[in-house]
Order: structure tokens, then sequence, then C-alpha cells
């Protein structure tokens, strides 16, 4: 099994930037495809991005691409989302998640192991 903790949430205006942090415990990260999903207030969870465990596929909903980047460090058993010109609408709480395959995965069901999320507010 693999433990998630995220961070790096916060406040942030809009056009501004943001990095979480997705650190693993447990099983070594090396071993796991990583996602990030999102859940804003009265919505259902959305797909964000996702990062195979060689780091070598990387996948974004349209809304985020080009302003937001998925990489890891296996060596340091973290996954990092980069999150730039931030608008209103990236407001929600921010998961990582892990699943033991060798490619990408976009759907919530395909994940077996999920963190605790991060607050992210973007404020107009």
């Amino acid at each position: 099994q693999v433990q998630l903790v995220e961070s790096g949430g916060g406040l942030v205006q809009a056009g501004g930037s943001l990095r979480l942090s997705c650190a693993a415990s447990g099983r070594t990260l090396s071993l796991y495809a990583l996602g990030w999903f999102r859940r804003a207030p009265g919505k259902e969870r959305q797909f964000v991005a996702a990062i195979s465990r060689g780091g070598d596929i990387t996948y974004y909903t349209e809304s985020v691409k080009g302003r937001f980047t998925v990489s890891r460090d296996n060596a340091k058993n973290t996954v990092y989302l980069q999150m730039n010109s931030l608008k209103p609408d990236d407001t929600a709480v921010y998961y990582c998640a892990a699943v033991a395959t060798g490619g990408v995965v976009t759907v919530a069901r395909g994940y077996d192991y999920w963190g605790q999320g991060t607050q992210v507010t973007v404020s107009s």
C-alpha cells in the first residue's frame, strides 16, 4: 500500500501561480501512476492531470492545458502539479491518487489510493 499527502494549497489571486505536492510513503512511488483530481463546491469530482510511473506520459483535461504541468521526482517520492495563470474557476479541493499501472488513468474509479486533499482558492 501507499499513503499520499497533498500540500501547497492556499489562497492566490487570479493570474497567479501555485505548486501542489503529493508526498508518498509506504511502497515506492515509482510503482504507481499518479493522477490529480479536484472537487469544486456543488460539482462532481473532476479529472485534472495524470502522469505515468516513468514520467514519460502525461494527460490533462482541456481546461488546464497550457496552464498546468504535472511532474514527478521518484527519488523524492513526490509528484507535483504546477498551476499557472490561475482562474477563479480553478477553486477546488485538489486530490492526488495512485494506481499500480504502467500507463495513465483519467477516471477516478481507476485509482486505488487517495490523499485527503488540499484547498486551492483563487480570488478575483
